[in-house]
């Protein structure tokens, strides 16, 4: 398998732990954000495979990130998956906006968070 390198983004220490053991679990390697200005850094200089960006963060929300990043000049590279804990449609139909490629609510369970990576890293 292929490493590749995925960047966590949320404020909850305890979630980035869960989110970062999952990702371990298939092969990659990871990168750690606190917060959403720390998380636009972090993707726009590293360039991750994929980027894992909670909603509720400060600085930056992720939707704000997601959006910036796509504004980018090479923002349709960038694989995005919002994390919320707002599974409502509004949600979803506003990560669709900012450009996610994938949407998952918490709490969710490590395989689905598993599988979701494994198909947008395969």
């Amino acid at each position: 398998m292929n490493s590749k390198t995925v960047l966590i983004c949320d404020d909850e220490p305890l979630i980035r732990e869960a989110i970062s053991y999952s990702v371990k679990k298939e092969g990659h390697q990871f990168l750690m954000a606190n917060d959403g200005g720390e998380a636009f850094l972090m993707a726009s200089e590293k360039n991750p495979d994929l980027i894992l960006l909670d909603v509720g963060m400060p600085v930056m929300t992720g939707f704000e990130v997601c959006e910036r990043l796509r504004a980018s000049p090479d923002g349709d590279k960038y694989k995005i998956v919002i994390i919320t804990a707002f599974g409502q449609a509004s949600d979803i139909e506003k990560a669709k906006n900012a450009g996610a490629t994938e949407f998952i609510s918490k709490p969710f369970s490590p395989r689905d968070l598993r599988e979701i990576i494994r198909g947008l890293l395969s």
